[in-house]
């Protein structure tokens, strides 16, 4: 086992895993023939998601939570916002898209893509909440190490894996 290379900065992981909230409820999962591949301690994962990983070989199992505020961090009132209904009409928009618990793909100011859910829609303007869709959940993470490998040149200048659980060009 001591040949076998270690979760650490730059190495490419691939892991199945199971994420639950506090409630129960499975937010997410990944499984062998479909895991979850990324450069590790690059910013793809959440730092403390990655730091619980440091270390780890394939074949290691973990099962580790992170409170809001090492995840998405607590919902913020100041993300939910009041926007004009306005915005949302036009030639080019479909008449159905303002439904209650949709999340609408859109832009900050800046040009930012972001994603909101439709809150309430009134005669003049859509409530939306712009807070991660985790925003004030704790996290729950089980799964396995499933193969912990160099990232290559490529990988490294292009920011994300390629192949087996990651992008294909």
């Amino acid at each position: 086992m001591s040949n076998q290379l270690s979760v650490a900065a730059n190495r490419v992981v691939s892991l199945s895993y199971t994420l639950l909230l506090s409630n129960g409820e499975l937010a997410d999962e990944a499984d062998a023939e479909n895991p979850l591949a990324f450069i590790h301690g690059i910013g793809q994962t959440l730092e403390a998601f990655d730091a619980h990983l440091e270390g780890l070989h394939a074949g290691d199992s973990f099962a580790f939570s992170l409170p809001a505020d090492k995840a998405y961090g607590e919902s913020n009132p100041n993300f939910i916002v009041d926007l004009p209904v306005s915005i949302f009409q036009g030639p080019d928009v479909p008449a159905d898209i303002l439904e209650v618990g949709a999340t609408l793909p859109m832009q900050d100011q800046d040009g930012n893509p972001m994603d909101g859910v439709v809150l309430e829609v009134g005669e003049e303007n859509v409530k939306m909440d712009f807070n991660h869709p985790l925003a004030g959940e704790e996290l729950h993470f089980k799964g396995e190490i499933l193969e912990v490998r160099e990232a290559t040149a490529e990988e490294l200048d292009h920011g994300h894996v390629h192949g087996l659980g990651g992008h294909h060009h």
